[in-house]
């Protein structure tokens, strides 16, 4: 067996090998020539002082033979033949929910509102260059779902939901490199991603999977309180006993759909606020303690951060930050804007962005005339067209330098920023709710007074960040992960409340695949 070792290391000491086997030698407490083989297990960055080290915990291999750690062989079975099982959805859910049940011996067959990898580039583009949202096909609806051109972060808390490990393997299998295994904070890029994702399609396809795409869940046929078959485009009906309803935490028209069926859904609380853009610079000196202007040393990597305050009774926190990043347009309907961010796998870019966001409940829903089920998706969309009105239209975003926001100033000018559809001068107070705004304002100047130079004029705020969770939760029973009325639908992942990201969603995905293996085989 190998000795597991802990050390902690300079980065440029981690990127020399000699001098690492040195300190791995002296740490398992043999000699550097004794050593044939280490496996890197896990890797971090200690930035709190000045003095930056690297911890990593280490397999060490002394006059023995090497085995993989990390070894990985999935079951990717031929099931063209198999038991039918219908996913709505082809985000991580929906895809790690299929590459499951091919391990269990079921057939999944995807269906995506949608398009692949590769078609969806072009509205993309569209959105960016002409300020055109096609309504089926965006940052949020396509294959892989939102995280595919949003940057495919890896990191989640939610360690006890399932198997982490295997979800990064997945990864890896299709792709990744395997440093993702090893960091503490994995991240692919939104230029390496959408090549996996389609390398995961076409392994289902060839074990006999189906991916449909162009095909929109329409309708849900429900007697005796039983899923008996759903409808496609409005014209195609397809019997079946049982759905993975894995549509995303944006796909309005299934909420509005389970509704006005009388099926149980609720208004669930979630974060509202905005996107700001520093220079990366201003960045790396905050967190790596050196004079803004000069270059990062060359074995760190672009520097991030997490920031949370309590405000006015509300807590506000960093979300999804990109470092080397792109603000990008994230909305699904015309007339609405929302803004997201992104990093190429190397966040190499000029500019780091982060969401800023405040928690919104019922409270506040109801305050602006809101309630029922739907209360937190109504008042999500109301953010989200202000918003839009404020930019002028054509996906430009309402914008102001970070000290206007805090004066309540609009801009004379702005920064230079990565949105590609373009900033326009505008006062958030005119979008943002009240408590949204006034929180966000005085956690502006706290985050100041944690972090050097990040409260500053040369930072742009953008609104509007609202798609952070989903404002929607369909319950289900914690054992059958069925709804809690409806035999057959297995709500899952972040359109239905439970994840939030990219593993998260994978592992819940593979979590009720496995359920619906349970009641197919009662």
């Amino acid at each position: 067996m190998p000795q597991n070792v802990t050390i902690r290391i300079s980065p440029a000491e981690a990127a020399n090998e000699t001098i690492l086997i040195q300190r791995l030698a002296a740490a398992a407490k043999t000699r550097p020539q004794n050593i044939n083989a280490y496996q890197i297990i896990r890797r971090s960055l200690d930035a709190r002082s000045r003095n930056i080290v690297a911890q990593l915990q280490v397999n060490v291999f002394i006059n023995e033979e090497f085995y993989d750690a990390f070894e990985f062989h999935p079951n990717l079975q031929n099931v063209a033949n198999a038991p039918e099982v219908y996913i709505a959805g082809a985000g991580p859910a929906g895809l790690f929910a299929a590459l499951e049940l091919i391990e269990q011996g079921l057939k999944p067959i995807i269906i995506e509102r949608g398009k692949d990898v590769r078609a969806r580039r072009r509205d993309l583009a569209a959105m960016n260059k002409e300020g055109k949202v096609n309504p089926e096909s965006n940052y949020c609806y396509g294959e892989g779902g939102a995280g595919t051109y949003s940057d495919g972060k890896l990191y989640t808390r939610s360690t006890k939901r399932g198997n982490i490990l295997k979800s990064l393997q997945w990864f890896v299998h299709f792709g990744a490199t395997e440093r993702i295994l090893q960091e503490a904070h994995p991240h692919i890029g939104t230029n390496k991603l959408p090549g996996i994702i389609a390398n995961m399609r076409e392994a289902i396809i060839e074990c006999g999977g189906e991916v449909l795409f162009d095909t929109k869940l329409t309708d849900i046929f429900i007697e005796n309180n039983q899923v008996k078959g759903i409808e496609l485009n409005n014209d195609t009906r397809i019997k079946t006993s049982s759905l993975i309803l894995a549509t995303g935490h944006s796909a309005r028209d299934i909420f509005r759909m389970l509704a006005a069926k009388k099926v149980l859904i609720e208004a669930k609380p979630f974060a509202l606020g905005v996107r700001i853009e520093h220079q990366q610079s201003l960045i790396d000196a905050a967190q790596y303690h050196c004079p803004i202007g000069t270059e990062r040393n060359q074995y760190l990597p672009p520097a991030s951060y997490s920031l949370v305050s309590q405000e006015a009774g509300r807590g506000v926190f960093s979300f999804c930050m990109c470092p080397g990043g792109i603000i990008a347009p994230a909305s699904t309907d015309e007339g609405e804007l929302v803004v997201n961010g992104w990093s190429p796998s190397k966040r190499d870019g000029q500019f780091a962005n982060s969401g800023m966001v405040v928690t919104v409940d019922e409270k506040d829903f109801t305050k602006y005339g809101f309630t029922g089920p739907l209360a937190g998706m109504k008042f999500q969309q109301m953010v989200e067209q202000k918003a839009w009105q404020v930019g002028g239209g054509s996906l430009k975003a309402p914008a102001q330098r970070m000290t206007d926001f805090v004066s309540g100033r609009l801009s004379n000018s702005l920064n230079p920023g990565s949105y590609l559809p373009g900033f326009t001068s505008g006062l958030l107070s005119e979008v943002l709710p009240k408590e949204v705004h006034d929180s966000l304002r005085l956690g502006f100047q706290t985050f100041g007074k944690k972090m050097n130079g990040y409260f500053t004029e040369e930072a742009n705020v953008a609104a509007t960040e609202s798609r952070t969770s989903s404002p929607v939760r369909i319950p289900r029973n914690n054992e059958t992960l069925q709804h809690v009325q409806v035999s057959g639908l297995f709500p899952c992942a972040e359109g239905a409340g439970y994840a939030g990201g990219i593993i998260s969603a994978a592992m819940d995905g593979a979590k009720v695949a496995v359920a619906v293996k349970k009641f197919l085989n009662q």
